[in-house]
């Protein structure tokens, strides 16, 4: 293959991860604010339930098999073949926020707000969901960016090098406990000034997924680092942070 296609192929990669990263992340920031009220979709009763529920559920499935063994080499099937491992982890990236997307924009609100702040409460929540997002930046950040947006990928393509991964994050928020992206993504449905039963619902089932979810991924991590691993998880708490004197 040619330096130029390469080149080619690994921006074309990084530009549609990144962009879709990007609008992931506005499109929960501003669905999450309003309480699940923007959504796209049009269906009412008990179509809309099934289809929200639908949206609820394929986030995290999907998420989830695509970290096993048979998920990773379809994975390595979106690229082409001579990069097919080194653009796995953008390929998750580029789905995972596309998962994103779908469940909030093709969301059927139902309309039924069961609380909206206001006056010092409404600086209050807008407090705690701003806190939230900062939490989870820094936890993204401590994970490391690279893997977590999907750059590592690409730019392992266009350098023409293979994809490092590096160790376990231990630093950090990883110093007080071992899932804190699963606690920031938690938080953050929970902290919004407005509060529907689609926003309820949401936060309950995603925030299941953030305490069964990470257990898959720590099964992995111990057979990949082994007595590592072990040693850390017996002294780091799983999600809620070790508050240090």
């Amino acid at each position: 293959m040619s330096r130029a296609r390469r080149i080619a192929i690994a921006l074309a990669w990084g530009f549609a991860a990144h962009a879709a990263f990007a609008v992931a992340v506005g499109a929960m920031v501003i669905a999450l604010y309003d309480g699940l009220r923007t959504g796209y979709g049009t269906l009412t009763g008990v179509n809309a339930w099934l289809a929200n529920l639908a949206l609820l559920a394929q986030f995290p499935l999907l998420h989830s098999w695509l970290l096993s063994a048979s998920g990773r080499r379809w994975l390595a099937r979106l690229a082409p073949a001579e990069f097919a491992r080194e653009l796995a982890p953008t390929n998750f990236a580029l789905i995972g926020s596309l998962q994103v997307v779908a469940t909030f924009a093709l969301w059927s609100p139902t309309g039924i707000v069961l609380h909206e702040a206001s006056g010092a409460g409404l600086w209050l929540f807008r407090g705690l969901f701003a806190a939230s997002w900062v939490f989870l930046v820094k936890a993204l950040y401590d994970a490391g960016l690279g893997l977590q947006t999907g750059s590592i990928g690409w730019t392992a393509v266009l350098r023409a090098r293979p994809v490092e991964y590096g160790p376990f994050p231990t630093r950090g928020l990883f110093k007080n406990c071992r899932q804190p992206v699963y606690l920031g993504f938690a938080l953050t449905l929970w902290t919004s000034p407005v509060h529907t039963l689609d926003g309820l619902v949401l936060a309950f089932a995603w925030t299941a997924y953030c305490v069964l979810g990470p257990l898959h991924k720590e099964a992995r991590y111990l057979r990949i680092y082994g007595e590592r691993f072990a040693t850390y998880r017996q002294s780091i708490p799983y999600l809620l942070p070790r508050i240090k004197p």
